[in-house]
């Protein structure tokens, strides 16, 4: 059997099934998008690969145990643990960052710096973020595709050209009328970003 033809459902029965190379193919098939879904929330390349790893751990611990529910979304649920291994990461890097008023030496409670934003200051940056990526959406595929590589992914412009089959200075011209038409998108939209 041709396991590269069957869909999400049936390589997760036959992973079920005792087909081992099953879950080989799901993970194949699914790897560039939750490692650039990772990588495009904690953008680091060596910490991507240890939540992509972790992710898909869980993922097959979480099938041999049998906890998987089959409602046709194997793509959604597992984005989910990717998203749920990001936000864990976070909880206990900020866990290990606390520091005390006596450690610091001064008043670290009244130190503009050091406090977190408020609701309005987390609507602002998520509505910013939101605008940004509707506008990016709009772009040709070749400037979307630069755009994202090289914000969301961090690459260098050299890394950019060697993925997308192009020369430096192409990667480098397309991200300039990304740029300029993002600035366009923004004067016809009347968005301004804070």
């Amino acid at each position: 059997m041709n396991l590269q033809k069957l869909n999400d459902q049936e390589l997760l029965q036959a992973y079920s099934g005792g087909d081992d190379d099953a879950i080989s193919v799901l993970i194949d098939r699914h790897k560039k998008k939750v490692f650039d879904y990772i990588m495009m929330l904690v953008r680091n390349r060596d910490l991507a690969d240890d939540l992509f790893q972790e992710t898909f751990i869980k993922a097959v611990r979480s099938l041999q145990e049998n906890r998987y529910a089959d409602h046709g979304k194997f793509s959604a649920w597992l984005m989910r643990i990717a998203h749920n291994q990001v936000i864990d990461h976070f909880r206990r890097q900020k866990q290990q960052n606390r520091i005390t008023n006596d450690d610091a030496g001064y008043d670290l409670l009244n130190n503009r710096l050091y406090a977190d934003g408020n609701v309005e200051d987390h609507m602002i940056s998520n509505q910013v973020q939101k605008d940004v990526r509707r506008l990016v959406d709009l772009l040709s595929d070749e400037q979307r595709e630069v755009v994202q590589m090289r914000y969301y992914q961090e690459l260098s412009f050299k890394e950019i050209a060697e993925k997308t089959g192009v020369s430096i200075n192409t990667a480098l011209g397309r991200m300039r009328y990304a740029l300029i038409n993002l600035r366009k998108l923004m004067e016809e939209k009347q968005l301004v970003l804070n």
